[in-house]
């Protein structure tokens, strides 16, 4: 069972990515047209009408943020945009609006398969990478037509301000934060969304001023294939120091001393066990003993926990570290609940997984039933709760670490690390957090169970957390509703530390504990 709810979280939190497809001559008539086909008035709006029902009878946490007016208001301006056909990726950025306001980062919206392989075998994609820095998009790639460190001020004739607005409602958020749309309207957005949002295109004419300067220079790139450009990502600028929170590149969990005085514990995701009864968990565990063990025999007065990057996973493991760096008992959550019957999911003839890429059989929604019946109680005045056997209390571990802790976060700071931060905001001693607001919620979240529903006439996929999560974080004046867990330094990588390929919220971290003494 731990295993399947590991299976939960992770679908949650890892955006699903394309697969590149062979390259090579595409199949004949193997075009936009096929595949992202005109859809009807009657076919959008009883898609439509499915979708809010769905969420209405499924989704716990649909009202968390937004009042029932605002989102019927919402969907009226929806279902006025669909009174002409549409075709399925313009209708596609209409749900995509409606999942984005809800206010979860447990959601994620993606158009049907056979499109999605589409984008995925042309030769469309932006050939290098880009990143946001100081609001602005930056060309990641040293090539002989653009010097990495140029500012982009516009790709196709569309203004950069522009670009990084229109895919904001690619990137769900709990509650109203933004800053992982900033920074993924930049990183994660010039693939196959650049293609949904824009269309398949054979070049690129991008206008930029080269780095330190304000000369403005054009350039037209042919488009490439994605392997092509997957390799060209290899060879980013960046890529030494992106990948230092890289949980593809990292060990999920590591300890080093960076001086006599500083130790670092990185977490880069929470899946190094699948839960307590996880033959893996013994060893996490000895593993943390060790590290805590040897800050307090050689009296470590500083330690940098960093969990930038990490997209979350599965507990007890996030519990863990957490158990030497407080006074208080805690639990994961203060309430937490599904509004249906654990026996009687709704909507189930559309119920697809609990992640896109496969749906799942008889077998596979057997278990997931077993699974539901045994994590929630009885349905009973229109909720299912979490049976407390899985929302123990953790009480304090020794040696308790008493020097200095500094947490580094970031936005893409998500689901199990995102509460992690919370119960470090919450209850954790002699705490500094540095870096950028996590796109997790430090109050509440809705999380845990992921399920995935087909509309059947779009062939969009949607997912959703069922679990309404209020979190143990007592109210505090530096924390306000409806947002991430907040630095208490806000620190963005800066231009000039790109430029030395330095990683800014280490050296920040760094200078402030160098003051310190």
């Amino acid at each position: 069972m731990r295993k399947l709810f590991l299976l939960f979280l992770l679908s949650q939190s890892v955006t699903p990515v394309i697969l590149a497809m062979p390259a090579g001559p595409q199949p004949t008539g193997d075009s936009l047209k096929i595949y992202n086909k005109v859809l009807s008035t009657k076919e959008m709006k009883e898609d439509l009408l499915l979708f809010r029902d769905i969420r209405e009878k499924a989704n716990s946490g649909l009202y968390r943020y937004r009042t029932k007016k605002q989102v019927d208001s919402i969907y009226n301006v929806a279902f006025k945009e669909i009174r002409k056909p549409l075709s399925t990726t313009e209708y596609f950025k209409i749900i995509l609006r409606l999942t984005d306001f809800e206010g979860s980062c447990h959601n994620y919206t993606e158009v049907g398969k056979d499109l999605m392989d589409f984008y995925a075998r042309q030769r469309g994609y932006f050939p290098y990478d880009l990143k946001y820095i100081e609001g602005k998009i930056i060309f990641n790639n040293q090539t002989k037509e653009i010097p990495a460190g140029s500012r982009v001020l516009s790709i196709n004739g569309v203004p950069d301000t522009s670009l990084m607005q229109s895919f904001y409602k690619y990137f769900s958020a709990d509650g109203f934060n933004t800053t992982q749309k900033w920074s993924g309207s930049v990183h994660r957005s010039f693939n196959y969304r650049y293609m949904i949002e824009y269309g398949v295109k054979d070049k690129f004419t991008v206008t930029f001023n080269p780095p330190y300067s304000k000369e403005v220079k054009t350039v037209t790139l042919p488009a490439v294939t994605l392997d092509a450009r997957k390799e060209n990502q290899k060879n980013r600028y960046s890529a030494g120091v992106d990948s230092l929170i890289d949980y593809n590149t990292q060990p999920k969990y590591s300890f080093r001393m960076i001086d006599q005085g500083t130790g670092l514990l990185s977490f880069r995701i929470f899946s190094m066990a699948d839960g307590a009864d996880d033959p893996r968990f013994p060893g996490y565990v000895r593993f943390i003993d060790s590290v805590f063990q040897a800050l307090d025999k050689n009296a470590v007065p500083n330690l940098i926990l960093d969990i930038r990057s990490n997209p979350g996973g599965s507990d007890p493991t996030f519990e863990q570290p957490m158990m030497y760096l407080t006074d208080h008992p805690f639990k994961e959550n203060k309430s937490a609940y599904a509004n249906f019957d654990r026996d009687t999911i709704p909507y189930m003839q559309y119920f697809w997984g609990v992640g896109t890429d496969t749906k799942w059989g008889p077998e596979q929604i057997k278990e997931g039933r077993k699974f539901l019946k045994g994590y929630l109680l009885p349905y009973k005045d229109g909720k299912s709760y979490q049976d407390s056997v899985h929302n123990p209390v953790y009480y304090p571990k020794q040696p308790a670490y008493k020097g200095h802790l500094y947490l580094l976060i970031d936005e893409n700071t998500a689901s199990a690390a995102s509460h992690l931060a919370s119960l470090v905001r919450a209850y954790a001693r002699n705490t500094t957090i540095v870096g950028v607001e996590t796109v997790g919620g430090y109050y509440c979240h809705n999380g845990h169970a992921g399920l995935v529903y087909e509309l059947p006439h779009s062939k969009i996929k949607t997912k959703f957390s069922i679990m309404y999560v209020e979190q143990d974080a007592p109210v505090k004046p530096n924390q306000p509703e409806g947002r991430g867990i907040m630095p208490d330094y806000e620190v963005w990588q800066n231009y000039e530390d790109y430029m030395k390929q330095k990683d800014s919220q280490v050296a920040y971290v760094l200078r402030l504990i160098s003051e310190k003494k």
